[in-house]
Parts: structure tokens; C-alpha cells; sequence
């Protein structure tokens, strides 16, 4: 961000003592202020909260190997409580019966404990063996979503959108819109419609679908096309690049709406309401960006007095 709202780089300084040598460090998200990241040598979670210097350890539960089977996670905070957190960790499994479901798990903070397995199946279509991948996943009202698909397959296929309701407690799998091609997991985004809701972006030839999920006066719900934005236009890409400009989804920040779209040589920030974009960078070939909120108040020792977002990246 520009001045006076930029935090100061030294704030994202994750130091851990003794322990650079303890392998790789996966980001899972972040949220309400929060990085979630699973360290894979110590089988731990860390939820740090830069602004505060503040860093917890959780130990991974034991049906979570990711040696097995990929998993993913997600930290948030109550409504309204600053002192407390919880994550969020979702994956797969096939039964005796070769019938392969989503679960997850719940940890508080409040109580440090670990809740219950909630589990549903996934699609029969899919294989027995549990080889889903797992998006970053996205808040929209009172539920995360996490786009899907089989990594056995691979395709990038996308097979469909897990739900887990936070207030109900309740895992749930959501159809994508039928009238797209599903064939690039980077080419989707979960996120919250315009006008709230369960939105979907799709990148389509140069172009930014935007999806959402409407309810008929019978209550049956259905996918939508709400509006197109136009990248090459807004972005200013020459019609003659345009057969070599490949695009891809590298991350998004869900409460400003706010997506990152990597390019062959940039990468773009762009706020989808009200519609602008921001170049960030010259794209690197190995390095990945991720999307950093916070909501803090003025006359807060970071400065700024709004939201708040920061652009992480790692090697």
C-alpha cells in the first residue's frame, strides 16, 4: 500500500529460532489478521499474527498426513472476539466400501482442542482413492469453500466446490456452473458475488466471468452469469500478444475482493468492486504471492485508518 497506510516490511518477519533447517513452510491461508502455515518437518501448524508478534503451534492430527493425502486448512476469528481463533482442516478418504468422502476438523483456541470429524461424500463419479487437491480456501457469509478436483486424474479437472458451514457445523459439496470448461484449476476463483453470496470467477479468453448463485421464487438455487470484464482491455494488452498471454489465478483476498492475476511478465492486483488494477511486480518464475488482510483502526501504530491489505510473496 501506499503511504501512510504501508506497513513496515519488518512486521512480516516470521523468525523462528533453530529452525531454518526443519524444512519446507506451506502458507494455508490467512485471514482476520492471522497466516496460517503448516510446517511439514515438525507435523505442526503455526498461526501467527505479525501485528503482535503473536505465534501458536498446533500439532497436526494424526488421519492428516500429507504424505498420504494432501490436506488444506483455514484460520478465522469469531465474530466480534479478538483474543481467540480457530482453523480449520479439510481432506479425503476412501472407506472398506470404496467410497470416498471429504472431512474435517475443527480447533479452538478457547478450549485448545481439537472437535469432532464431520465428514459427506464426495461425487460417485470420482475414483475410489482419495487423490483430491484443494484451493486456498475462501469465507463468504458463514461458510469456507474450497474449489476441487482429482489429482489422479491429471487434468486440473474441476470436479465440483466443498462447503463447510461454520454456524451448522456441516460439510457440503456444490456443484460448479455447468456452462464453463473445467479443464484449468487456475483459471477458477470461489468468491463472494456481487451483491453478497457464492460467486465463481472464470477466466475465459482474455476475459474475467463473474458467477453467481441465485435462489428462484420455488427456492431452487442455480449458477448465474452476473458480469465479464474484459482483461486485455483494462490491462492494456496489445491484440498481438494477445495468443501468448497466459494468465493464471495466484491468489485472492476475499474481503476487498481483490484478485491476483499473474501474466507471463506482471503481476496484476485487481479489485473487482469497484473495478481497478494495480501492477505489482515483474513476474518471477519461482516465487509465489499470497494475499495478506487486516482490519485495523486509526491512530494504530501501523498507520491508516481502513482496510488494510499487504502483498506477502516466498521462495
Amino acid at each position: 500500500m501506499d503511504p501512510p497506510n504501508r506497513v513496515p516490511d519488518g512486521r512480516f518477519s516470521l523468525c523462528l529460532h533453530g529452525e531454518n533447517g526443519d524444512g519446507i513452510f506451506m502458507p494455508l491461508g490467512s485471514r482476520h489478521g492471522l497466516l496460517l502455515i503448516y510446517q511439514l518437518a515438525r507435523y505442526q501448524l503455526l498461526v501467527w499474527d505479525p501485528f503482535n508478534v503473536d505465534l501458536h503451534r498446533l500439532a497436526v492430527p494424526p488421519e492428516f498426513d500429507r504424505l498420504e493425502v494432501p490436506f488444506k486448512g483455514a484460520v478465522f476469528r469469531a465474530a466480534g472476539d479478538i483474543q481467540h481463533f480457530r482453523v480449520v482442516l479439510v481432506s479425503t478418504e476412501a472407506d472398506e466400501q470404496q467410497h470416498t468422502r471429504a472431512f474435517a476438523r475443527i480447533y479452538s483456541s478457547e478450549t485448545a482442542k481439537w472437535g469432532d470429524r464431520i465428514s459427506t461424500p464426495l461425487p460417485s463419479k470420482l475414483p475410489t482413492k482419495s487423490h483430491m487437491y484443494f484451493t486456498m480456501g475462501v469465507l463468504v457469509g458463514h461458510s469456507l469453500y474450497w474449489l476441487f478436483n482429482d489429482r489422479s486424474a491429471k487434468t486440473l479437472l474441476l470436479d465440483g466446490i466443498l462447503e463447510f458451514d461454520l454456524e451448522k457445523q456441516i460439510l457440503a459439496v456444490k456443484p460448479v456452473p455447468m456452462g464453463i470448461p473445467k479443464e484449468n484449476m487456475c483459471r477458477f476463483q470461489v468468491m463472494r458475488a456481487e451483491g453478497g453470496g457464492l460467486g465463481i470467477l472464470f477466466l475465459s479468453n482474455f476475459s474475467a466471468q463473474l458467477w453467481k448463485v441465485e435462489t428462484d421464487c420455488d427456492g431452487a438455487a442455480s449458477w448465474v452469469l452476473g458480469r465479464t470484464v474484459e482483461l486485455y482491455k483494462l490491462l492494456s494488452i496489445d491484440s498481438r500478444k494477445k495468443r501468448k498471454w497466459h494468465q493464471s489465478i495466484e491468489g485472492f483476498a476475499e474481503y476487498n475482493n481483490v484478485l491476483l492475476l499473474r501474466t507471463p511478465t506482471d503481476l496484476f492486483m485487481i479489485q473487482l468492486e469497484p473495478l481497478q488494477f494495480k501492477k505489482v511486480s515483474k513476474t518471477k518464475k519461482w516465487v509465489r504471492y499470497h494475499p495478506f488482510e487486516s482490519v485495523y483502526a486509526a491512530g494504530m501504530s501501523i498507520g491508516g485508518g481502513h482496510d488494510g491489505a499487504k502483498l506477502l510473496h516466498n521462495t
